[in-house]
């Protein structure tokens, strides 16, 4: 044994194999072992194949690098496996070469399925612009790496007459046993084949809502708006009932949403609905789809009151009751901004002690907010303090949600708004040309006095950029006032031709004559208008 001491070098290592391992062991021997294999299984021409298509698929399909890498090295393993068989054999161990023999075959086998997939799936049906179900191509491997199975078996001379024979009862017993799971695979293909739920559908499954994430072999997996995952068996699937929400033929992805709110009988239905309709129609909604407009309908008749429910699409399916919150704000700010207050519980009772000195409190401290709400208006500088408190009797209150829209250009509406809290901007259209802001409005600022005193139609949309609250001067609040003082007509006739006038000089840079001569005809202008508009008659000229 002390022979093998001064050898140094691999090939020194093989003839001392040679010669202590087995009589009949040496490298002529097993260099014909593998000249037989490798003519048996003309493994020289299957490995330039495979070396040159993994080479071409390393250009033509690099996403799919780190399968290529795998079937190569598969192979590989199956090069290394046949050389390994060689050796057992020319060592005089057949049954240890046999057994590494058919391992290599199947590693062999495996590489050259997987790498003739990705030809035929990555880089063919691509080419041709087809797409096909994953389960499908998984199939189509699984499939081909029988039939392999059964090609290496019969290149080999095993006979499957017997073996079928006398394996036809084992067979029927485990296709019985998993009939579960070949339905599961059978549905899963149904499903992809006959795109009846595609990967990105929501779905309602009993009573559970999500979007369809992966269509697998044996199941289908939901992810549900809860950030959780449902793992459905896709036999269930085929024979339950699914509802693919938001999916009707030639449409865009919409699902109705309803949102419910009730309001007492006293209130008539069509003021309610009228209200609501004018908030949900007047500005775009976050997720709500302009076509079919959001609306709102009298839904029941309840005990104690009536029910309503607002309609509308949504369009983004994940977030439903987020926008169902904003319906809801909408409906708040709208039914507030009329006077119309959400039922009450027919069977619930409020005791409050109530006294003439607390409404006098509650009056006055509303009347004084009010007061000074009107002592920003230059409009009404001239009214006396009963003409401010007659006025700031008949102020409405007028709440506005963010985003809403509190005027729209060319609308008819004969009332002025007083900002008391938040910001809105305010924005005018021309011709085809998109909507230009043109100002931004904040607490003690007012808009809507050409409107409220002469009758124009409105000249620019107002939208909220903020929850914000107002009061409203209808026509009838001021008419009175007009009526018994007729010449407070003269003072608002000067501040609305003088803002007009500023507004007009500085857009077209006139000088101070003509800025006298502007002011003078736009106020006689503005005062027979009013006049005209409040029927006052001829009581005074400018």
């Amino acid at each position: 044994m002390d022979s093998w001491l001064p050898l140094s070098n691999a090939s020194g290592l093989l003839v001392f194999l040679s010669v202590q391992l087995q009589p009949g062991f040496t490298l002529h021997n097993v260099w014909r072992n593998l000249q037989e294999i490798a003519q048996h299984e003309n493994l020289g021409s299957v490995t330039v194949v495979f070396v040159l298509l993994a080479l071409l698929l390393m250009i033509c399909a690099p996403m799919a690098r780190g399968r290529i890498r795998t079937a190569a090295w598969l192979f590989s393993v199956a090069l290394l496996l046949l050389l390994t068989s060689s050796l057992l054999a020319a060592m005089g161990l057949p049954a240890g070469a046999t057994t590494v023999y058919w391992v290599a075959l199947v590693c062999g086998g495996i590489a050259i399925v997987n790498l003739a997939s990705l030809v035929v799936f990555d880089v063919a049906l691509t080419l041709a612009h087809l797409h096909t179900p994953r389960i499908l191509r998984d199939l189509v491997v699984a499939c081909a790496y029988i039939g392999v199975g059964f090609a290496l078996l019969a290149h080999n001379g095993v006979s499957f007459t017997g073996l079928i024979t006398t394996s036809a009862v084992l067979t029927a017993v485990i296709g019985f046993s998993l009939q579960d799971t070949l339905g599961n695979i059978m549905g899963g293909l149904a499903l992809q084949m006959e795109k009846t739920i595609n990967v990105g559908d929501w779905v309602r499954v009993d009573q559970q809502v999500g979007r369809v994430k992966e269509i697998r072999w044996r199941h289908t997996a939901l992810e549900t708006r809860n950030w959780d995952t449902l793992v459905i068996p896709n036999s269930i699937l085929m024979k339950g009932q699914v509802l693919v929400l938001g999916r009707r033929t030639g449409q865009p992805v919409l699902h109705r949403q309803w949102v419910y709110f009730n309001v007492d009988f006293r209130i008539a239905p069509t003021e309610v609905i009228s209200a609501v309709n004018d908030a949900l129609q007047a500005e775009p909604i976050p997720g709500v789809a302009e076509e079919p407009r959001a609306h709102s309908i009298l839904f029941d008749f309840k005990e104690s009151y009536c029910q309503y429910a607002v309609r509308y699409w949504l369009t983004d399916l994940a977030a439903d009751d987020p926008t169902d919150s904003l319906i809801r704000t909408r409906i708040y700010f709208a039914l507030k901004r009329h006077g119309i207050s959400l039922s009450i519980p027919a069977q619930s009772v409020f005791v409050t002690e109530d006294s003439t000195v607390h409404r006098d409190l509650h009056l006055q401290k509303e009347v004084a907010q009010r007061l000074a709400a009107l002592a920003g208006v230059e409009l009404f500088h001239t009214l006396n303090e009963d003409e401010r408190h007659v006025l700031a009797e008949r102020l409405h209150p007028a709440p506005f949600a963010k985003g809403e829209a509190m005027t729209r250009q060319g609308a008819e509406a004969h009332s002025l708004y007083i900002l008391t809290r938040g910001s809105a901007e305010v924005a005018i259209s021309v011709a085809d040309a998109p909507r230009r802001v043109i100002a931004t409005l904040h607490a003690g600022d007012f808009f809507g006095e050409m409107s409220l005193m002469t009758g124009d139609k409105r000249s620019a949309t107002v939208v909220a950029l903020e929850d914000v609250e107002c009061y409203r001067i209808d026509k009838d609040a001021f008419h009175d006032i007009l009526q018994k003082r007729p010449e407070i007509a003269e003072h608002i006739s000067h501040v609305l031709a003088r803002r007009r006038m500023e507004h007009d000089a500085a857009r077209e840079g006139l000088d101070a004559e003509a800025r006298r001569l502007h002011m003078q005809h736009t106020q006689g202008d503005i005062f027979a208008r009013i006049s005209a508009f409040f029927g006052l008659g001829s009581i005074m000229k400018v």
